[in-house]
């Protein structure tokens, strides 16, 4: 076993966790709306935290693919573990705050995202901080950081990140968020 292969099997059990609960809140949402409309009793799942959710995993992907891009310079050490094993549970938190635990206290799921997305996008700015001043201590990937489609591309994610955590306004909002969602759809399939 590799180093990288030692260290990424807790970054992937972690990542792929924060997977299972973005979607398990998913299910939980819908199963709940369902019994909702078997009840005749009003329950919006609104476009927001679908919309965050699938940001969220968009993001986690991008996350996942930058493990094995950098997987030449990982170390295994302590230090390098509980790195991992901070901004791995970072991810989780993030997720599991994307969807309520309990729908039933809301009639509109907008509501929900309205009170967790700043903490939601501060947790992925730093995140994508970490990552950045990671990628720095790399002289082979530092470099490339410079070149102006990479400064572009972080920049917009950041600049949207940071709109999509101030604005309060629900069409907004929507309108950020399918920004963030395309910025990655075109980073993946360019």
């Amino acid at each position: 076993m590799s180093e990288f292969e030692f260290v990424f099997v807790l970054y992937s059990l972690i990542l792929g966790l924060s997977l299972v609960e973005l979607l398990s809140g998913i299910g939980r949402t819908l199963e709940f709306k369902l019994a909702r409309n078997a009840d005749d009793k009003a329950f919006a799942i609104g476009w927001l935290s679908p919309l965050l959710a699938l940001f969220v995993i968009l993001d986690l992907l991008s996350f996942w693919l930058f493990a094995w891009r950098v997987r030449d310079s990982v170390t295994a050490s302590t230090s390098t573990m509980f790195g991992v094993l901070v901004f791995s549970s970072a991810y989780f938190l993030a997720s599991r705050l994307v969807f309520p635990s309990s729908p039933e206290n809301f009639s509109d799921l907008d509501t929900h995202y309205f009170r967790v997305r700043r903490v939601v996008f501060a947790m992925l700015i730093v995140m994508v901080a970490v990552q950045y001043a990671f990628l720095l201590s790399i002289p082979d990937l530092a470099a490339q950081l410079h070149a102006p489609l990479n400064l572009i591309a972080t920049g917009a994610l950041i600049a949207l990140m940071l709109a999509a955590a101030a604005i309060s306004h629900r069409k907004a909002s929507i309108v950020v968020l399918a920004l963030l969602i395309l910025r990655y759809l075109l980073i993946y399939l360019r």
